[in-house]
């Protein structure tokens, strides 16, 4: 008997930012498996039940749901943002691939979500308008040297990066030291995007050029967005400024 499980991407937190297939995943399911804040935002009613579970659990959580699926019951597994992006698809199909044959005959499905580099790039103008690249700070899953080289490949081909997991009590010290390889390649009148919590009521969002970016400015809850040398920043008088990666590029460094 083989159920059916879901990937539910719910956004960075704003109810109006749920995509309708999202909630129509979340209305079917019955079992629901994820970190205890994003199971808080969901509305279930009383035939449907919330696993919850740490943050750095997800493939215990994987397997939990899997195996919760292989009876026969339609199980979701929820995400923040998209679930596609440094979040729980990857952990489902790496659970699948080293799970029983069995998992492989459930039912899956991936849905997408507006994650967190989305969200602030919408709330300042389009930073990401030309070629860009996503970066997890966190070295729980790899090797800080790779994280650095990575930084300085992006930095060095032009590429916007939006830099996920920038900081947290156990890891103080790595955007700043990203900061660093950073200024080493990029003009320090690169914008930089501070990016907190968009589109939920304590946003705050900040614009600061490279040579001025704090690591001490952002939190678990920011996205980081670091232009190019072509990103600019459209000034407004009394308005909030523009950020924005013009759609043609010539590699020139400004």
């Amino acid at each position: 008997m083989s159920g059916r499980l879901t990937v539910i991407g719910l956004g960075p937190g704003n109810a109006d930012q749920v995509t309708p297939q999202a909630s129509r995943a979340v209305a079917e399911a019955t079992f629901f498996y994820g970190y205890r804040p994003y199971l808080d935002r969901l509305e279930l009613r009383d035939d449907q039940t919330r696993i919850a579970s740490d943050n750095r659990e997800e493939l215990a959580r994987s397997n939990e749901a899997l195996a919760k699926a292989a009876e026969g019951h339609n199980v979701a597994v929820v995400s923040g943002g998209d679930p596609g992006v440094f979040a729980m698809a990857a952990a489902v199909c790496e659970a699948i691939e080293a799970g029983p044959a069995e998992w492989r005959a459930i039912d899956i499905s991936v849905i997408p979500g507006v994650t967190a580099m989305l969200a602030v790039a919408a709330r300042i103008g389009a930073p990401l308008g030309h070629d860009f690249c996503a970066i997890s700070l966190s070295d729980n899953l790899k090797p800080w040297e790779l994280i650095e080289l990575r930084l300085l490949a992006a930095a060095g081909a032009g590429f916007v990066i939006a830099l996920y997991n920038p900081i947290s009590k156990a890891r103080p010290w790595q955007l700043a030291r990203a900061f660093e390889c950073l200024k080493a390649i990029l003009p320090g009148t690169t914008p930089v995007i501070f990016g907190r919590a968009a589109g939920r009521p304590d946003e705050r969002i900040e614009i600061y050029l490279l040579a001025d970016a704090d690591a001490k400015k952002a939190d678990m809850a920011t996205c980081i967005i670091i232009g190019s040398p072509e990103t600019r920043i459209i000034k407004r008088g009394e308005r909030p400024a523009l950020v924005y990666t013009p759609r043609s590029a010539t590699g020139s460094k400004r």
